[in-house]
């Protein structure tokens, strides 16, 4: 592994957060209002890209994605924070009391003394043709995301994993309509048919094929043998995999987590302020929980950031000590 070494011109900040999206940057906001020095790099892949809206985000319900991104550019600036696009691909810890140096794809770095890593995840999608043009509209995951917007139409669960049950049974709170397509699922339990049947659930046995699409609209799901369903919204679960290359670089390796015993996706454990194994990194939003929504990331940044600035306070304490005492 190559070391890098500190340039007596590298761009020295208190704080580095690497990702600007609601995490990152609620906080960069906070730290910024602490008065510190904040630079935000963000490599420009929000997750929540192709969705149309955010919601249940109280005060900016509806809100397009790119538009929360920008007023929140806009406020973290509005305190002092530098914001700038890029990709970190490597952290490194340097001597005592010196922090860290983050270097950018282009061979660019600059210092920190602490980390805030907000990358993300990403939502790799089961392999069947047509799902990932239309992730984010028809094809979705999360019902308290899009539930609203595709209530009591005809909605279809295609099953890839133990949890397609749960799914189906959940978004049937949101219509009348709801089809599981076992797909590559195991069999139902006895038990979990029979709650199926009682909410009117018809489970389709057979692999899905693709789907239907009628103009720019999704119609159907194909199933393997040419059968057509007739469906506007289709559910998948996607396996959620942290974004964790810079945290690797420190040695920070990543978790699996675990749902009726099928891996659901990764994460980066830290503790409940964000804090990782390694002294002075931090971590916030769906890099940390795979589950969380927008407005839970920005409250993740929020307390990561708080937590940040207290560590950083404690530190100018024992440097102002010690120089007081020489």
């Amino acid at each position: 592994m190559e070391v890098f070494r500190m340039d007596d011109d590298a761009r020295r900040y208190d704080v580095v957060v690497v990702g600007g999206g609601a995490a990152g940057l609620s906080g960069a906001v906070a730290l910024s209002r602490a008065r510190r020095s904040v630079l935000v790099i963000d490599g420009g892949e929000p997750r929540n890209a192709p969705a149309t809206h955010v919601h249940n985000y109280l005060g900016r319900e509806g809100t397009p994605p790119s538009e929360l991104l920008a007023v929140g550019r806009a406020e973290a600036a509005g305190y002092g924070a530098e914001i700038t696009e890029g990709t970190v691909v490597s952290a490194e810890k340097l001597g005592e009391g010196e922090g860290f140096r983050v270097v950018r794809e282009d061979g660019t770095a600059v210092v920190a003394r602490r980390l805030l890593v907000t990358t993300g995840l990403v939502d790799e999608l089961p392999p069947v043709p047509g799902l990932a043009e239309r992730w984010g509209r028809e094809v979705l995951h999360c019902p308290y995301c899009h539930g609203w917007e595709v209530a009591d139409r005809p909605i279809g669960i295609i099953a890839v994993s133990p949890m397609a049950v749960h799914q189906a049974l959940m978004w049937r709170q949101w219509s009348e309509d709801v089809t599981l397509f076992r797909h590559t699922a195991p069999a139902p339990a006895d038990e979990e048919n029979e709650q199926l049947a009682a909410r009117g659930i018809a489970v389709v046995e057979g692999e899905v094929a693709g789907l239907e699409v009628t103009g720019d609209r999704l119609t159907g799901v194909r199933l393997a043998g040419g059968r057509v369903i007739a469906r506007e919204a289709v559910v998948v679960q996607p396996r959620f995999t942290a974004r964790s290359e810079v945290l690797r670089s420190l040695g920070l390796a990543t978790t699996e987590q675990e749902a009726a015993g099928h891996v659901v996706g990764t994460y980066v454990a830290a503790d409940p302020s964000g804090a990782t194994d390694v002294p002075g990194v931090w971590v916030a939003g769906n890099v940390a929980n795979l589950m969380e929504q927008v407005i839970g990331a920005a409250s993740a940044g929020l307390k990561a950031a708080a937590a940040i600035n207290a560590d950083l306070i404690a530190d100018d304490i024992r440097g102002a000590v010690a120089a007081y005492r020489r």
